[in-house]
């Protein structure tokens, strides 16, 4: 990939297998980089990985287990995949929940360096549940819905702490995982520990929803509250949240999610003009895709400016995607 071009490919690989695979044969090179980048000390050794795997999401150990034999069985790359007490990382995003009578609607912009976007979109079905998800660090989730009904985003909370705990896409496919209702959500959300401060919003096919603000040094505030950006409770860190606009951006949500006459064609159309879609690329703040997730019928559409990809449980083609920041071209698969 170039400097501003991304390349997203949607994979269907029921268990995991070659192209999961083939997923880690193309990345892991970045992502060795990037989770020794401070050093290999300042990183978990693998039993205290597999301890805290063990002890806060157990159910997600067979999974591990496959992956990590997929991988080679490396020390280095267990560790990786673990995802615990990974290298600190921050994000945009905007996300927000409609939940109307005839549908439910779980919309989010994803504001990241696109050249530090994976772009994998998969569909699975590794523990009785089948998947799609955006993914990160290979088996992590960005955003994400399973044929239960659910539907999980996450967004960077606006706080430095960084402490004990998960990085966040990893919960998050825990959630898909092993969860259909919003109120089992809530109980895991509250209950693992993260590493950073996360705003993750749930929403579910019967119109339940629910935004946890997650961080490693407080109890978990898990409201109904439908819109998230980048800020919890209050501003924290001044500086990012003037960068991303995070007021902005939630008071424009705010005002759109509580207005009645908002049906879902208001919402999306939303999503695509500014101030929620960013084109901020140059500080690493722009919007990398748009997602909109209908947790009951099972679909989603990933959006980008004239491009769109419609996915769901009974329609995943496999394709490639290329998207070029200011220039977008679409390549069968």
């Amino acid at each position: 990939m170039d400097d501003k071009t991304l390349h997203f490919r949607s994979l269907s690989e029921a268990v995991p297998g070659p192209k999961w695979r083939s997923l880690f044969d193309t990345h892991w090179p970045a992502y060795e980089a990037w989770y020794l980048a401070e050093g290999e000390r300042e990183r978990p050794g693998y039993l205290a990985c597999l301890n805290a795997l063990r002890r806060h999401m157990p159910e997600l150990l067979p999974t591990y287990r496959t992956l990590c034999d997929l991988a080679g069985g490396g020390d280095l790359a267990a560790r990786f995949l673990s995802l615990y007490q990974p290298p600190p990382y921050i994000t945009g995003c905007s996300q927000a929940v409609l939940a109307r009578a005839e549908e439910t609607l779980l919309a989010r912009n994803y504001d990241y360096p696109p050249e530090l976007c994976e772009g994998s979109i998969l569909l699975t079905r590794w523990n009785e549940r089948r998947v799609i998800a955006m993914t990160d660090c290979l088996w992590g989730v960005l955003d994400g819905m399973n044929d239960g009904g659910l539907a999980v985003s996450l967004a960077f909370g606006g706080r430095k702490a960084v402490g004990d705990g998960f990085g966040a896409p990893i919960i998050l496919r825990y959630l898909l995982e092993f969860c259909d209702t919003v109120p089992e959500a809530a109980e895991v959300l509250a209950r693992v520990p993260t590493h950073m401060a996360y705003n993750i919003t749930v929403a579910d096919a019967a119109g339940r929803y629910v935004t946890a603000m997650i961080g490693p040094d407080r109890r978990a505030s898990i409201r109904r509250v439908p819109v998230a950006t980048n800020h919890q409770k209050r501003i924290e860190w001044y500086a990012h949240a003037l960068a991303s606009e995070t007021l902005i951006r939630e008071r424009q949500l705010s005002i759109l999610v509580d207005d009645e006459a908002t049906d879902v064609a208001r919402l999306e159309a939303a999503f695509k003009a500014p101030p929620l879609f960013r084109h901020d690329y140059r500080r690493g703040l722009g919007t990398v895709y748009t997602a909109f997730y209908r947790p009951a019928e099972g679909r989603v559409r990933y959006h980008w400016p004239g491009l769109d990809l419609d996915l769901g449980f009974d329609h995943f083609p496999e394709e490639w995607v290329t998207v070029r920041y200011g220039v977008r071209e679409r390549l069968g698969g």
